[in-house]
């Protein structure tokens, strides 16, 4: 393939596009809003669903041979590309919808390769240098909701069950507790006590509210109390009380963070042949490297039986963050495309054999330094 794809990276709270170049650099990079139910409350799935389709249609520019490669943050059948739900742009709903169907009625003129958001990210983490020895690598996200993809580098496989699923651990049921008591918390898909429920980045946030209610007075008087009282986002509150070192902040870290401990104590455990287990999302960007010891601290504390014993390095050799622009969405949307073009698949899907030697950009985040295809309607939103 010789022309740019054009690629986005579609979340529950942004959309962002870029040029994908053939060697693997992006340029022209954009963010804007999603059309997800939080920001439109009331609206319905179906009119939330043509908003999407609409807006990626109308900025892919109109050339011949136009390729488009959508990284989509929800749970899809990856041979054919059908949405099953996501509750971060959808809520509840969970009507199967034929996305590829949708855009393509709309863009005839465009090839259209689909995947789940955590594949793509894990693509473009499977192809650094750094891991190219490595058996099988676990990519986990942890944003808006949580899900993890496994990938075999010895034969390039993203391994998926008979629904064309993997790794939607944000809807496997998990327990948390809080202040000496169970948590009791409902995920965005409608259900109780699941992962997400707790430990995605909403999770955390409702997680904080029951803490307030329990404890009122050491509310009041730990750092993050008084800096959420004072009118600062809970995000940046949290992650300041953190820096800071405040118990009462680094108690409901650990409450959260523990359920996801759990799970990638029972992946590494079943499959001790996961030589890395890469952490990504805003949640783990966004705490920075406290999320990464609370997440020790609690295999530290519930280890692997022996293992954990006889190598207690083990976790922190296997645990890692992401660097910034290591796991991006964006480029492994373009490395799925690209790869499905030049098998000639028509499906929406990652190819049943993805590339793993792929160059990783040298620059993700530069100028626009090269021309936006005739045609193309650029979009609305600050350059991401």
């Amino acid at each position: 393939m010789s022309a740019a794809v054009t690629v986005f990276d579609v979340g529950g709270t942004h959309i962002r596009q870029a040029w994908w170049l053939p060697g693997g650099e992006l340029r022209v990079r954009t963010s804007r809003p999603s059309p997800s139910f939080k920001r439109f409350p009331g609206t319905g799935a179906a009119e939330l669903r043509a908003m999407m389709v609409k807006d990626l249609c109308d900025t892919v520019p109109e050339t011949p041979g136009a390729v488009a490669g959508v990284s989509f943050g929800a749970a899809l059948d990856h041979r054919s590309g059908l949405v099953y739900a996501s509750a971060p742009l959808w809520g509840e709903h969970s009507e199967p919808y034929d996305l590829r169907a949708a855009l393509a009625a709309r863009r005839r003129d465009v090839d259209w390769h689909i995947v789940n958001d955590v594949t793509a990210a894990l693509l473009h983490a499977a192809a650094h240098p750094g891991r190219a020895e490595h058996r099988k690598i676990l990519l986990a996200t942890v944003s808006s909701g949580i899900a993890c993809r496994v990938i075999d580098r010895r034969r390039g496989l993203i391994p998926v069950d008979s629904s064309g699923l993997q790794g939607e651990i944000g809807h496997l049921p998990a327990r948390a507790e809080l202040a000496g008591r169970p948590l009791e918390a409902t995920c965005d898909c409608g259900k109780p006590g699941h992962l997400a429920a707790y430990s995605s980045g909403p999770g955390i946030a409702r997680a904080a509210d029951v803490l307030r209610e329990r404890e009122p007075g050491r509310w009041s008087a730990s750092r993050l109390g008084a800096a959420t009282a004072g009118g600062l986002g809970f995000e940046e509150a949290l992650r300041g009380a953190l820096d800071e070192g405040d118990a009462l902040a680094g108690e409901l870290l650990d409450a959260v963070a523990a359920p996801v401990a759990d799970v990638l104590r029972t992946a590494l455990c079943l499959d001790p042949e996961i030589d890395e287990a890469v952490l990504t999302g805003g949640v783990v960007h966004g705490l920075g490297d406290h999320y990464r010891r609370a997440l020790l601290k609690s295999l530290a504390r519930q280890g692997l039986y022996l293992t954990s014993e006889h190598t207690p390095d083990w976790w922190e050799r296997r645990i890692t963050v992401a660097a910034a622009g290591e796991a991006d969405g964006l480029v492994g949307a373009g490395i799925a495309a690209s790869a499905a073009a030049a098998a000639g698949s028509a499906s929406a899907s990652v190819p049943a054999t993805v590339p793993t030697t792929v160059a990783v950009p040298t620059a993700l985040s530069g100028p626009a330094t090269v021309a936006v295809p005739p045609g193309a309607s650029t979009p609305s939103g600050a350059a991401a």
